[in-house]
């Protein structure tokens, strides 16, 4: 799932057991598990964001 982080976010997967953490920054748009994703959506650390259409880009 494509989001966009609106603050900085700790994520420590389930499956892992808390042994490891990524942490997102504020501003970073880029495709994350949907676990991560409804985690952070449901703080208000992020949203979700819609994919770049190259064309846009111009």
């Amino acid at each position: 799932m494509r989001v966009r982080f609106l603050a900085d976010f700790d994520w420590s997967p389930a499956e892992r057991g808390g042994r490891v953490t990524i942490a997102y920054k504020a501003g970073m748009t880029l495709s994350v598990t949907r676990a991560c994703a409804a985690e952070a959506i449901a703080v208000g650390k992020a949203e979700v964001a819609k994919k770049e259409n190259p064309d846009e880009r111009r």
